[in-house]
């Protein structure tokens, strides 16, 4: 196991509400107190979505080239929604078609693409409220509605190792208290901003974190990011870091998110 220690993105209490931007990172009011944490390579460990919030499945897509975000949203979207299907036993996805691509700043790639940056602070997708009235808009006419789950699949479309991965804090490890509310604004170019409430987190020595170390673009990372049944994982926070063992050669890091919301019907 390739475990770690590094430094991650959380951040300090102030009286004024933390704000961050898609891209314009230069106007962000994050007022991070990065910590030096223990980050647990989870290979071969048994996570599950309902306790720590996150899993690694093989899953490999018909798509070639999974930065065409035309042929993300024609092809790979369904493809996803047929693995959220299979690893949660729901009975409807609803897909945000359009596949999220974030780059290695090494890469010199982020200006030439919307939203594309790493996330160096801890954060949670969205807030509670928000993620509710979220799942409660995309449900499908016609069925009553048992259970519903938000799920982020990320995956790396670069080869091994990662210069910059994606920590995991095990939503088990989580207390009250521990969650910071912030907004996220949405500035796409040539478009109108607009803005939703997520969280992002205080340090609390509780925490465990996890990675899964030297991902490859036939792996898919499936976490939790809301969840209406309170016996289950409800979130789980998450953040990119640098890996303090990639070598100086790696390649830049280049992966690609879809999201979807799951139902269970009554």
């Amino acid at each position: 196991m390739a475990s770690v220690r590094a430094p991650i993105g959380y951040s300090r209490r102030t009286t004024r509400k933390p704000f961050f931007y898609a891209n314009a990172h230069e106007k962000d009011f994050v007022p991070l107190e990065p910590a030096e944490v223990d980050i647990t390579d989870a290979r071969g460990m048994d996570c599950s979505l309902d306790v720590e919030g996150f899993t690694l499945v093989e899953h490999r897509s018909a798509v070639a080239d999974l930065t065409d975000l035309a042929q993300v949203a024609a092809v790979h979207a369904g493809e996803i929604a047929d693995l959220l299907k299979a690893q949660t036993g729901c009975d409807h996805v609803d897909m945000f078609s359009r596949g999220i691509l974030r780059f290695s700043e090494r890469l010199g790639a982020n200006d030439a693409h919307d939203n594309s940056h790493p996330a160096r602070f801890v954060h949670v997708d969205m807030a509670r409220d928000a993620a509710a009235k979220a799942r409660e808009a995309s449900a499908p006419e016609g069925h009553a509605i048992a259970r519903s789950a938000q799920y982020n699949v990320w995956r790396v479309l670069s080869q091994p190792p990662q210069d910059v991965p994606l920590a995991l804090c095990a939503a088990n490890s989580l207390q009250d208290g521990d969650l910071i509310d912030c907004d996220a604004i949405f500035d796409p170019p040539g478009a109108p901003e607009w803005s939703f409430e997520n969280y992002l987190l205080a340090q609390n020595p509780a925490h465990r974190w996890y990675y899964f170390a030297d991902m490859h673009p036939g792996e898919a990372l499936i976490f939790k990011t809301s969840e209406s049944d309170p016996a289950r994982a409800q979130l789980m926070p998450h953040g990119a870091f640098d890996n303090p063992i990639a070598p100086a050669e790696a390649p830049p890091r280049i992966s690609l998110e879809m999201r979807g919301v799951c139902y269970w019907f009554g």
